[in-house]
């Protein structure tokens, strides 16, 4: 047996069958691109998966060394990739810039940080393991763009409609361009150095030919705009990099827009650090210490077993701890099949993490009835949860060892735990004021009940909502 097919019998055994086999059948039959910058959202959509699996299916593929995980901050403009990172403990500045859209963008995991999956020379060597050997147009596809950037199989066409010149320039040498450059903006651009010159051509036509030099090199200068007339331009570009470079010039015309707004979803930094799977295989190796990365919105569940002490004096040591294990197993289970995950467990209690409120309100609901099941079952009617869900902004930070969160948010939503008295979940107003929460308490037949409420640490008073 090959070591590919070794492989993929591993990965059987602790991920979807079938989509086990999508992944075999991609390997063995689709072109190079297909395995570069895999997105997973996309790639479930395509192929009528489950999301969940299919990302969970390449987590267990990256444990097992059959494909790589790559971190790209990605510019929300252009979605052009700003930085690749192999691991999410290098993405350490508080803002990065994109000098194709000449502006800055502060970094958040929500819509900056985007997650994708390369297959391993290991498992099959493909063209973007050796991107100098790239054509421009390929890098562009497999290279700049993130995967978030929807484009058609025939990229070298779409290019052509927005170019005026190419270039594959090798290290240290110079080349002269000759070109009419047209009326309006035109960019200079490198994706490899990132390296942007604007040029602004308005005014009656140039008789004499203009002159303007481009050097590309490991620093990133600012982005300049230079004033041009239409007319005949002498552009000179010279490669002081080890690498080299693939500088474009572009005219930013509808084509060229048309390009930058098709998009697709991909998956976000947020959403694989709220999967149960990542959590598991990566709790401990996931963010630097004192490292810190913004989230603009994130939705926090507590959960705690009412009367637990009293559940050990009433039913003994044994019996008792048998059933709260049991407890946190059908919480774990529902969380994760909500897209959510337990970001750790204190005592009887649970913190978990969802990318949207209405998951954490699903997971509440169906957490509440698998107590009285399981307290029906057991013949101890006293099982019972008492829960809180707040939604806003946090930090993720590594505490005690492991990926944890750190902000308001986190106080509000256990404090606001604390409310809850016994089967009821108690929400804060930005959990209801999202619309796939109240289309789903709508759709439960469940009415919140409002009250407004003083928070110990919070200044000003908060409104709130009982689900009973």
């Amino acid at each position: 047996m090959s070591e590919t097919a070794t492989l993929f019998a591993a990965l059987r055994q602790s991920a979807d069958q079938n989509v086990v086999e999508m992944l075999e059948r991609m390997v063995r039959n689709d072109p190079d691109h297909a395995l570069n910058k895999i997105n997973a959202l996309e790639l479930a959509r395509r192929e009528g998966l489950d999301e969940e699996r299919v990302i969970a299916a390449l987590l267990n593929a990256v444990g097992l060394g059959m494909f790589e995980m790559t971190w790209n901050v990605m510019c929300p403009s252009c979605a052009g990739v700003l930085s690749a990172n192999k691991s999410l403990k290098t993405v350490n500045s508080a803002q990065y810039n994109c000098a194709f859209c000449a502006a800055g963008y502060e970094t958040r995991l929500d819509d900056l940080v985007e997650v994708t999956f390369t297959v391993s020379p290991r498992v099959r060597k493909i063209a973007a393991h050796a991107p100098d050997e790239l054509s421009a147009a390929e890098y562009y596809r497999q290279i700049f763009w993130s995967s978030a950037i929807d484009l058609p199989g025939d990229i070298a066409k779409l290019l052509d409609e927005v170019t005026l010149e190419m270039i594959d320039l090798p290290p240290g040498e110079r080349a002269i361009l000759s070109l009419q450059v047209p009326e309006g903006t035109v960019i200079v651009f490198d994706p490899v150095t990132h390296t942007a010159q604007y040029l602004e051509v308005k005014g009656a036509e140039a008789s004499d030919r203009q002159n303007l030099s481009v050097i590309f090199n490991k620093v990133r200068p600012p982005v300049e705009s230079a004033a041009l007339r239409p007319g005949p331009l002498r552009l000179a570009l010279e490669n002081r990099t080890d690498n080299r470079v693939l500088p474009a010039v572009w005219v930013v015309n509808a084509a060229l827009d048309a390009i930058l707004t098709r998009r697709k979803p991909a998956l976000t930094a947020t959403r694989l650090l709220t999967n149960q799977t990542f959590r598991d295989i990566y709790r401990t190796d996931t963010l630097a210490i004192g490292q810190r990365l913004k989230i603009l919105s994130l939705t926090f569940l507590f959960s705690d077993l009412r009367g637990s002490t009293e559940l050990y004096e009433r039913v003994g040591d044994l019996t008792a701890f048998d059933l709260v294990n049991e407890h946190f197993r059908l919480l774990q289970e529902i969380i994760a099949s909500e897209r959510g995950a337990v970001v750790k467990t204190i005592g009887d209690a649970v913190m978990a993490t969802f990318e949207t409120p209405d998951r954490a309100i699903a997971a509440a609901i169906r957490m509440r009835e698998a107590m009285s099941d399981l307290g029906a079952e057991r013949q101890h009617q006293s099982l019972s949860l008492k829960m809180g869900i707040h939604e806003g902004s946090c930090l993720a930070v590594t505490l005690n060892a492991q990926q944890d969160y750190f902000g308001q948010t986190v106080n509000i939503a256990s404090r606001v735990q604390g409310l809850a008295s016994s089967r009821s979940i108690v929400v804060t107003e930005s959990v209801v004021e999202n619309a796939r929460a109240r289309s789903l308490l709508e759709t439960t037949g469940l009415t919140p009940t409002p009250r407004s409420v003083a928070l110990s640490g919070i200044a000003d008073k908060v409104s709130v909502y009982e689900i009973s």
